[in-house]
């Protein structure tokens, strides 16, 4: 090896860099390699790197970034000898160790004479193999992220990533996005706040989330969320944009307004009376004119005022017996109640409700059934049977079974005692009074007084679980029992 210039004071300069530095004299001799450079080679010792281009080119195999080994003449030490400037991203790796490789970033000097001539070749690297296996760990999780987003650089605004969540969404094929502006895609178009979009995306700031409109190739009108954050891909100021895909919620939004439309259609031409409130106190918030009509109030009297308000129930006890049903099931079928109308009087109603979701809040529908009609009628057919069961001795057994039938149409109730259960001087009884007979009579042809009469025939009521004479009548004719029995002429009768 031929002498070489003192290069004492250049080595004193850059020993201490952070960036490698190895130096090349014209003759292809490597004299001099910093710290750093040798760290970046993973060796200690200039020999291990190579005393001259050959051999570190012996050592060291020189891949692009595309892993394809550079051809010969092509490496950057070649290069750098070559007087070439350059700067340019390689993989390094040793030829014994392959499995030890860094990502440098290379670029080349030349250090002239004083006439200008090259007196020594210079290779200065930098060491980005955590920052560009960062980079690929984003890239991977960028790529497989099923949230839908593109990167822009911000310096011309040109789509340099796309993953395949947007791919997915727009129905755009790769290279339909790739290398285009961000306006051509129009990632913001009818954004709710496009202006400040626009604002903070020229000063490489955050966009906040905001609702958007995107056109697509197979969707004209594509509802998203959309947000931008500033990051550096490669030293290179860039913009990443993400979206949230709001067409299942803007359909299930559609679906619930056209549900509501429904509702609020039936709710107002229903002929039953219907009313909304609130769960906790139990606060009108809509009535039908069903309602209306029936209890004699307008929508403007009801809405935003309680049943207290309108003191609505006739009972306050039967009210707290429907809030406590409802509070434990959340429904309620079939609850008899009287309300009081706006006019004073008492309404008999049957009343249902159901828990259910009206604008994101849980309120209570009731609807009432007016039978107030139906119970008057009722009242009076009862009447009715029991006036004609006063006196049966002069009905057929088959009227008395239909009226006993009817009767029971109108009180569903039925006792259930059974014959067996009353004494045998009961059991008489109960036949003379089948026969129409009175009490007087009953005493006469028994020989009892008419105290002990009475006292027979309060038992009879009372293990029967029913008061009236009619009823009795009804109770004993469904048990087969007419009084023919009591007919029979008795002896020694006991009181």
């Amino acid at each position: 090896m031929s002498e070489y210039p003192d290069r004492t004071q250049l080595q004193e300069i850059i020993a201490g860099m952070k960036e490698g530095v190895i130096l090349i004299e014209p003759d292809q001799a490597i004299t001099y390699a910093n710290h750093s450079a040798l760290e970046m080679h993973g060796v200690h010792h200039l020999d291990e790197l190579g005393r001259t281009v050959d051999a570190y080119l012996a050592n060291y195999v020189v891949l692009s970034r595309t892993k394809q080994q550079l051809d010969h003449g092509r490496t950057p030490i070649e290069r750098a000898t070559a007087g070439e400037w350059f700067d340019i991203l390689v993989e390094v790796c040793r030829r014994d160790r392959p499995d030890e490789q860094w990502t440098h970033r290379v670029r080349s000097l030349v250090v002239k004479t004083p006439a200008g001539l090259p007196d020594c070749h210079v290779l200065v690297s930098a060491d980005l193999t955590k920052h560009v296996e960062a980079e690929e760990r984003f890239d991977l999780m960028f790529s497989a992220n099923p949230a839908p987003a593109v990167i822009c650089r911000l310096s011309d605004l040109r789509i340099i990533k796309v993953n395949e969540g947007f791919l997915h969404l727009s129905g755009y094929a790769h290279e339909d996005v790739i290398g285009h502006s961000v306006y051509e895609i129009d990632v913001l178009e009818r954004a709710e706040n496009r202006d400040l979009a626009i604002k903070r995306l020229r000063a490489g700031e955050t966009i906040p989330q905001m609702e958007a409109c995107l056109r697509f190739p197979n969707d004209p009108e594509h509802f998203v969320i959309v947000a931008g954050q500033p990051l550096e891909i490669g030293s290179e100021p860039c913009m990443l944009f993400t979206f949230a895909d709001l067409e299942d919620r803007r359909k299930a939004e559609v679906a619930l307004g056209r549900s509501e439309e429904r509702f609020a259609k039936a709710f107002r031409l229903s002929p039953i009376p219907t009313m909304v409130c609130t769960v906790d106190r139990h606060r009108y918030v809509d009535v039908n004119d069903a309602f209306g009509k029936v209890l004699g109030y307008g929508i403007e009297e009801v809405v935003g005022r309680t049943a207290d308000d309108l003191e609505l129930w006739a009972d306050s006890d039967v009210r707290r017996q429907f809030e406590s049903a409802f509070a434990e099931t959340g429904s309620v079928r079939g609850f008899e109640a009287k309300f009081h109308a706006k006019s004073g009087a008492e309404i008999d109603c049957i009343v249902s409700a159901e828990m259910v979701t009206i604008n994101d809040q849980d309120c209570v529908l009731c609807v009432f059934q007016d039978i107030t009609e139906r119970k008057r009628s009722e009242a009076e057919l009862v009447a009715a049977i029991e006036s004609a069961m006063s006196d049966t001795s002069w009905f057929s057994r088959g009227v008395i079974e239909k009226l006993a039938a009817l009767r029971q149409l109108t009180d569903p109730g039925s006792s259930s005692a059974r014959l067996q259960d009353l004494t045998p001087r009961e059991r008489e009884i109960l036949g003379l009074i089948c026969r129409g007979t009175r009490d007087p009579e009953i005493g006469s042809e028994l020989s009892l007084s008419p105290h002990t009469v009475r006292n027979h025939i309060a038992a009879i009521y009372r293990k029967l679980g029913i008061n009236r004479r009619s009823e009795v009548v009804i109770w004993a004719r469904e048990r087969g029992l007419d009084g023919a029995a009591a007919k029979q002429p008795r002896s020694g009768r006991k009181k």
